[in-house]
């Protein structure tokens, strides 16, 4: 993180984009240099304000890299904390130190960029142990700080709130009443506990409801309603071999090896068989397209959402699992278990990271786009609209360092434009990877540039030059020794505010600037303030039997 090797992710120029706006506006959500003008509200935005709000001490790129640290160091905690549920101490360590080894998290890190995703899936699995002492005991203090966790957990990413929180929760909340029913408390019997879940629920849904009440509004007020954009993570995983190894080999790295005994060891423990179902549900999430199970559950959904974040839920499930079965391999077989153990684990993160040799996000990452900026900086420029064709990722590093507007953007659910939403098709700057649909609304733009003070177009592609000039555009410079050429059109009158609905009240920005990073603040103060009971201390005899552990486990 701190030699910023994730900065050529697919998403990570992205965060920073929607970090520098809440840097310059943090009260003000609309957005205008991408798609005329959008709103932030339609986006989650804990990490990227921690990044806006780093920034001021270390710059946007750098406090993107440390958010994305914390994230990732708060993992093996949260793993540690999430697995000592099913299984015993010993084991949750050995899962512990097994996610900092994932492939899953190595993709997501230094390929997709998903700053989000990494950084609300340990606070969900900090939440869990808290949801579940609450619903198994009635721990008001529990129930406090599950909910301080999961609304921190909301706040950063909708689709984790949405998908993730109840494959995660409802294998947990089964458990609770099968161990509630192991115990035979008549006080405590299973009716409570599901009772106990419904008020969790309610309050739950409440608090939701009011910390990202703008994000609820922006969604009932302009629903997503556009054409499905394509994604490789939705194809059938089996017939395309480079997809599959991209989206099931990496992720999964030597777990594939470990799966079956996974599989075996959780049916055969009743108290497993919760986390086996849980997971191979996200399992075949995670496979998109490969299974219609995703397309059957989800309907309209399957279309909208990407599965690679599915898979990464899928692998933490797992550690438990892996946990207790390490623990009786390096129990049973010392050395000779622990040697390949580690192996595997760091083959696992070496191949996701050199993965990237093979399949770079950015083709070419010598790419000098300060040329571009300084153009868009000087001589009122800026009062134009601009395109960049072929620039891919690199669109939300011009948007971040200059004050000119696009048409174009690099966040799907926002676009709000006709030429783009009617048209199977993301960004327009990739619009020959979409095939006819994406020229044709790279066409369409061209053609109503007057209307959107389209004057400016970049290519770094050759190929787009031909619909550039056909349009009435004329190249004006160079760039990067000929790699990036600037075409102009001089009719174009100068950008004016588009008109939308989709502008957020005063209100909203106001509480969008208050409750997401309030929601943190409560939480660490609820984690600081409410300390967790301190484990009961017990003397061993030594040497320690594997058995003198079993006490430790019920101890809290």
């Amino acid at each position: 993180m701190l030699m910023q090797l994730p900065a050529n992710s697919y998403d990570t120029n992205f965060n920073i984009f929607f970090a520098s706006h809440y840097a310059h506006h943090w009260f003000n959500p609309w957005n205008e240099k991408w798609f005329a003008g959008f709103s932030q509200t339609t986006y989650p935005p804990l990490p990227q304000q921690w990044t806006a709000l780093i920034s001021y001490l270390v710059g946007l790129p750098m406090a993107y890299m440390l958010v994305q640290l914390f994230a990732i160091l708060l993992l093996p905690v949260a793993v540690f904390r999430y697995a000592r549920i099913w299984v015993d101490e010993r084991a949750a360590s050995y899962a512990a130190v097994a996610s900092v080894f994932l492939g899953s998290l190595a993709m997501l890190v230094y390929q997709a960029g998903q700053l989000s995703t990494t950084f609300a899936a340990p606070l969900y699995l900090l939440a869990i142990p808290y949801i579940y002492e609450w619903v198994r005991a009635g721990d008001t203090r529990a129930l406090l700080k599950g909910i301080a966790l999961t609304l921190t957990a909301a706040v950063s990413h909708h689709v984790t709130l949405i998908f993730g929180s109840v494959l995660f929760l409802l294998p947990v909340l089964w458990l609770a009443i099968m161990d509630r029913n192991a115990e035979g408390d008549t006080e405590r019997s299973a009716t409570g506990v599901v009772a106990r879940a419904a008020v969790f629920t309610g309050m739950m849904a409440a608090g939701v409801a009011i910390v990202l009440a703008p994000y609820w509004a922006a969604l009932i007020e302009n629903p997503i309603n556009q054409m499905p954009i394509p994604h490789a993570s939705r194809t059938n995983l089996l017939l395309n071999p480079a997809w599959g190894m991209n989206y099931f080999v990496i992720p999964y790295g030597a777990l594939i090896i470990a799966l079956p005994f996974i599989v075996l060891r959780a049916s055969r423990e009743p108290r497993l068989r919760p986390l086996l179902l849980g997971f191979w549900l996200t399992f075949l999430f995670g496979l998109g397209g490969t299974t219609p199970i995703p397309r059957l559950l989800l309907g309209r959904a399957y279309e909208v959402l990407t599965y690679e974040r599915f898979t990464f839920w899928a692998t933490l499930m797992t550690l438990p699992v892996l946990g207790l079965l390490v623990s009786g391999w390096v129990e049973k077989y010392g050395k000779r278990a622990a040697t390949p153990l580690w192996i595997g684990a760091v083959a696992s993160i070496t191949l996701a990271v050199a993965w990237l040799t093979y399949r770079p996000i950015n083709q070419d990452v010598s790419l000098d786009v300060r040329p571009v900026i300084d153009f868009l900086n000087h001589d009122n420029h800026d009062q134009y609209r601009f395109l960049a064709l072929g620039f891919g990722s690199q669109l939300a590093k011009i948007s971040t360092n200059t004050n000119a507007g696009t048409v174009d953007g690099d966040y799907n659910s926002a676009r709000t434009l006709p030429e783009m939403t009617k048209y199977g098709a993301a960004q327009l700057t990739n619009s020959k990877y979409y095939g006819i649909p994406g020229m044709e609304s790279l066409r369409a733009m061209l053609r109503h540039a007057s209307q959107y003070g389209l004057r400016y177009i970049f290519i770094r592609d050759r190929y787009y030059e031909p619909i550039v000039v056909f349009g009435g555009w004329h190249k004006i410079e160079t760039y990067d020794n000929g790699l990036i050429t600037a075409w102009e059109k001089d009719d174009i009158p100068p950008a004016t505010k588009i008109e939308s609905n989709a502008v957020p009240p005063a209100w909203q920005g106001l509480a969008w600037g208050i409750l997401p990073i309030g929601c943190s603040l409560f939480a660490l103060w609820a984690m600081v303030a409410l300390p967790d009971k301190r484990r009961i201390a017990q003397r061993f005899e030594f040497p320690v039997t594997p058995a003198a552990f079993g006490p430790v486990q019920e101890a809290r």
